[in-house]
């Protein structure tokens, strides 16, 4: 495959949007050079795509046409700054399409990067969502009500960070962790004794499985009931709902283990207790952090479901609950925000302990 292979459609589509009406004012089409600010991004994006073969190097060539994605998706931003109207200005929107297959290159070519660098990929595709979310919905003039744009969600964030705030501490430091670390270290538990009596694992895992049935909708209520309206009840909720998934990961690490190996432990006269501690968890580390990983976002939205259904004027889910009824989308999606960028650090630090603990393992090493 030849290298201009993955974008081959960018220069047409560079090339054929200077020609189309970028945006509208008064009823009247715009033309590129009636704007500097957006005849300079097209310039940008364009120079930057003609250069591309006088650089050496993937890294150089990533930073030159990045350049040229952050100037297409900068003219949308500047024309909706000026208060003109994008809806119908095919110009703009064809040279924003030009700057995603630009960006398709630069993702080819960061992919292979090790190190810190490994995470501009990721970054740089995240950052390009959240863009195009903010272009698209203003441009085309979207209702807030139905999608607000980023800006207006990072506006409520910012007006709304003290009751947030206290959102976060209520939902997550007190009912989330705490159920988490019950829910998990009973799994846990109860799976090394179950391990010890096969007759208890037969009994447990029908019981798994018919618990995984059953909605959190349909048990929140119920614990609300019996352990009132403050976090017990929720962490209540967060037990029912990791402890099974803990319990069934955990008993299929501990019958991971090499039958090999076990006979080389048998054979240095290593009982139960031994052959447990020094093979069978050790190799179940991944099915452990698996479960983990898992429960750490069911853990959350046991948490902000169960909130639907009576907490105090405080959490994650009274606040969406009640934002939804007041119509302040921009504060529901700040707390469902709040509450996504929670769970993926959890789950990104669990990730980041498993390989700290695991490297070593197989099952690491090919990946």
């Amino acid at each position: 495959m030849s290298r201009t292979t993955p974008m081959s459609p960018a220069p047409l589509v560079m090339l054929v949007a200077p020609l189309l009406p970028i945006a509208w004012q008064g009823g009247a089409p715009v033309y590129l050079p009636q704007s500097p600010a957006a005849l300079a991004c097209f310039a940008v994006s364009l120079g930057a795509l003609l250069l591309r073969g006088t650089v050496r190097g993937s890294l150089a060539e990533a930073v030159l046409l990045l350049a040229g994605v952050v100037a297409a998706f900068a003219a949308p931003v500047l024309l909706i700054g000026q208060g003109l109207a994008l809806a119908q200005a095919p110009g703009v929107w064809v040279h924003l399409a030009g700057g995603v297959l630009l960006l398709w290159r630069v993702l080819a070519l960061v992919a292979p990067l090790d190190g810190a660098g490994r995470l501009a990929g990721p970054a740089l595709f995240g950052l390009a969502l959240v863009a195009l979310w903010e272009i698209l919905t203003r441009g085309f003039e979207v209702p807030a009500v139905l999608l607000p744009p980023p800006s207006a969600i990072l506006a409520a964030l910012a007006a709304n960070a003290a009751d947030l705030w206290d959102d976060f501490r209520q939902t997550v430091l007190k009912s989330v962790l705490r159920g988490y670390l019950i829910g998990c270290g009973a799994g846990f538990a109860v799976a090394i004794l179950a391990d010890r009596v096969p007759a208890l694992a037969r009994g447990l895992l029908p019981l798994g499985n018919l618990a995984s049935a059953i909605p959190v909708v349909g048990i929140a209520p119920i614990m609300v009931m019996w352990f009132g309206f403050d976090w017990q009840s929720k962490a209540a909720v967060i037990v029912v709902m990791t402890f099974f998934p803990m319990l069934i990961n955990t008993l299929a690490g501990l019958s991971s283990a090499e039958r090999i190996q076990l006979d080389l432990m048998r054979s240095y006269g290593a009982g139960y207790w031994r052959t447990l501690v020094l093979l069978r968890l050790p190799s179940a580390l991944p099915f452990l952090f698996n479960g983990l990983k898992i429960n750490s976002t069911l853990a959350l939205i046991g948490a902000i479901v169960a909130e639907f259904f009576g907490t105090p004027v405080v959490g994650m889910g009274f606040r969406i609950s009640t934002q939804v009824a007041r119509m302040n989308l921009d504060v529901v999606w700040a707390s469902i925000a709040v509450a996504a960028l929670t769970g993926s650090l959890l789950y990104g630090a669990l990730a980041l302990a498993e390989r700290r603990a695991t490297s070593w393992h197989p099952s690491f090493r090919k990946r």
